[in-house]
């Protein structure tokens, strides 16, 4: 093959096994992944359509003009009064599905999709989207004026700007009729009031939880479901309000999708009120690992003393032997056989640099190398006579001064001593 001249593609979420037309811009919250898409003369094909608008309201529409829709385009749709902008962000067998789990039950909820957006009705639709800041705040101000006890949370204006939709909390009841008669004197717009929880609140802000991943209510969850402490308390965690509270200030709502499995292993483990009868001392429960299946025993009932960690099934057996009246002696059933030897290293605690040479630098060596050099050398001869006409030396110029006599090697060989002839 020609590897010089190939063209090679980066590949994206479409190009492994996913089709294009399921996929749909992920900057959405709530996305579904059609994998009905690529599916060609479905049987029970429908012309509903899910299309999505502002964070996570969604609504279903139908294809009355049989436009060819796909994930991603812009559409016009029927609003009351007036009409919406949206995004398509569903088409085909699963529509019908997700209606049912919206718990939409009134034909007179699925209104028309009018055409696709033009671009007039999106030059209307940035009009109306860049004024809903500036409404959010004032309204604010409105509420605070008229002493209502609520937080405004978000403000959504309809695609051809003749409607506003007003996001709020309370946490009572709140007589707003005098708000929305300030508030349409003051936009004049048509006023529609929406209360939400502080659940509906963070799945429409968004955010990112502890968990390091986007919040389930922004992306998956729309059916929020009570949680109470009870579920904390059956996974053993710790009641931590900091740690059990998500981004909206309330209970996590993951701490509810492993309530089923505890409960079920819980049923396995033993009483905690059951205590162990050994013949050395009584035993209590300490501690239990639900999902590990172990149990852990203690000497005194309320300090951690004598510790001992025993698998479930350990610690039924010793309850069904204390009922017939007979006593193990110890709790772990392992802990009286001996342990085959193990073979010793000799080399465990070995040094391995031990083989290592010490190394010299080069420069020390070559000086030491010229010093021996230096020493081998003999001594010049005083008596020697000079040869005529040079200068004497400054050693005999100066008797008297004191003469150094270079040593010898230490690790040269010293000679033999020489004993006289008989």
């Amino acid at each position: 093959m020609d590897y010089k001249n190939m063209k090679f593609k980066v590949a994206s979420g479409c190009d492994r096994g996913l089709s294009c037309k399921g996929c749909c811009r992920q900057d959405h919250q709530l996305n579904t992944y059609d994998w009905l898409a690529d599916v060609t003369a479905d049987p029970d094909a429908t012309d509903l359509v899910e299309v999505q608008f502002k964070n996570t309201r969604k609504g279903y529409f139908h294809n009355v003009n049989a436009l060819d829709l796909k994930k991603g385009d812009t559409v016009a749709v029927e609003a009351s009064p007036g009409h919406d902008i949206g995004i398509v962000t569903l088409t085909g067998r699963l529509v019908p599905l997700q209606i049912k789990k919206a718990n939409l039950k009134s034909p007179e909820d699925i209104k028309r999709i009018y055409r696709l957006a033009k671009s007039t009705d999106m030059d209307k639709y940035a009009e109306a989207k860049s004024r809903e800041n500036d409404t959010m705040i004032q309204s604010r101000e409105i509420a605070k004026n008229l002493g209502l006890k609520m937080k405004i949370g978000d403000v959504e204006y309809q695609g051809d700007g003749n409607k506003a939709i007003f996001y709020y909390i309370a946490d009572e009841r709140v007589d707003f009729r005098q708000l929305i008669k300030v508030l349409a004197e003051t936009f004049h717009v048509r006023i529609e009031m929406k209360q939400i929880g502080a659940r509906q609140e963070a799945g429409r802000i968004g955010g990112t939880g502890p968990c390091g991943r986007e919040l389930c209510c922004a992306t998956w969850n729309k059916n929020f479901v009570s949680v109470n402490t009870n579920a904390a308390r059956l996974q053993d965690i710790s009641l931590n309000p900091q740690k059990l509270a998500g981004m909206c200030g309330k209970l996590k709502c993951c701490l509810n999708y492993e309530v089923d499995n505890y409960v079920e292993a819980s049923k396995r483990m033993p009483s905690k009120e059951v205590s162990l009868q050994t013949l050395d001392a009584e035993y209590f429960v300490f501690k239990t690992d639900i999902l590990a299946g172990t149990v852990t025993y203690s000497t005194d009932k309320n300090l951690a003393a004598n510790l001992e960690t025993i698998s479930a099934d350990r610690a039924r057996t010793i309850i069904e032997m204390n009922r017939h009246g007979e006593k193990p002696a110890t709790l772990d059933e392992e802990a009286g056989k001996k342990e085959p030897e193990k073979p010793v290293d000799l080399l465990a605690n070995a040094d391995i640099s031990r083989f290592d040479k010490a190394r010299r630098p080069k420069r020390m060596s070559q000086t030491r190398a010229r010093g021996e050099r230096r020493t081998d050398r003999p001594a010049k001869d005083s008596t020697r006579s000079q040869r005529p006409g040079a200068t004497p030396d400054a050693r005999s110029a100066r008797p008297n001064a004191p003469h150094r006599s270079r040593s010898p090697r230490r690790d040269s060989p010293a000679a033999p001593p020489v004993h006289p002839q008989e």
